[in-house]
């Protein structure tokens, strides 16, 4: 971590105590490395012994890098909550609190990339500081994040941007250029639009009543023909519209919104902080 880095993240009493717990919490997910290699490297012979150090160097290489990322987000989650606020530093003291923040490090391998870990980053500062959402539904969104794919998140965010959108106005959003109906691109951005579709996160546009109740769509009447064209309906479809639902909207407020930074920190208080 540098010098840089390191100048925006708590430091003093309060904060470094609140940092020590989270990552309590995170670092006994991360298996004790020293007595597995102890014991694994007698199963090698001394000209198979060099092999199997650098496999082990690799290894506590990434279990480093793996612990480094999940420092960098719980101090950055604690940058962006008021801990003067009793109620937020009541919240990630708490075991509710707590199990949010070790199932999130144990589903740490869905992160991997940047941006899934800042919205793992914004999901757990969130929840730290919203009752909107249940832990319940908190959870539902660390495997959201888990499961789906960069491209799955950024059709989620297509459909926010613009409440309404067609299918083809999805693809044409994430900068796709025109493909075959029958091409593995086709089949791939069909198989997005079930998997969100079946997952609860955005569906067809329906209109409701006063009480939120959803209107039924007014039936063909049989016979009516639809134009006498033999073509399916494409996947990229112009005309039914796309929306999210409760559940996806509050996934876009809770992952993927950043809560702006609430202090700004010293760099020489960092080390202190978490003695």
């Amino acid at each position: 971590m540098s010098e840089e880095d390191e100048g925006k993240f708590p430091g003093g009493a309060k904060g470094g105590k609140y940092i020590r717990g989270a990552m309590n919490a995170a670092g006994g997910l991360v298996p004790f490395a020293g007595g597995i290699i102890s014991a694994a490297a007698g199963a090698w012979g001394e000209h198979e012994q060099e092999r199997a150090n650098d496999f082990f160097r690799h290894w506590i290489d990434m279990l480093r890098a793996e612990m480094g990322e999940k420092e960098k987000t719980i101090l950055e989650i604690m940058q962006r909550l008021d801990l003067h606020d009793e109620k937020i530093a009541s919240r990630i003291q708490s075991p509710e609190f707590q199990s949010l923040l070790r199932k999130s490090f144990r589903d740490w391998a869905g992160a991997e990339s940047e941006d899934k870990r800042s919205l793992v980053r914004n999901l757990l500062a969130n929840a730290a500081s919203s009752t909107v959402c249940s832990d319940d539904v908190v959870r539902l969104f660390m495997d959201w994040i888990k499961n789906f794919s960069e491209l799955h998140l950024a059709v989620i965010g297509k459909v926010y941007n613009q409440n309404g959108i067609t299918r083809a106005g999805i693809w044409n959003a994430l900068g796709r250029a025109p493909v075959r109906e029958d091409s593995s691109e086709a089949d791939l951005f069909k198989l997005l639009i079930r998997d969100l579709s079946t997952g609860g996160i955005i569906r067809q546009h329906r209109e409701v009543d006063n009480t939120g109740n959803f209107i039924k769509s007014s039936s063909r009447p049989r016979g009516t023909s639809s134009g006498g064209s033999n073509v399916l309906k494409s996947a990229f479809d112009h005309n039914e519209t796309y929306e999210l639902t409760a559940l996806g909207d509050q996934f876009v407020h809770y992952a993927m919104t950043d809560i702006p930074i609430k202090i700004e920190y010293q760099a020489n208080e960092v080390s202190e902080g978490m003695k």
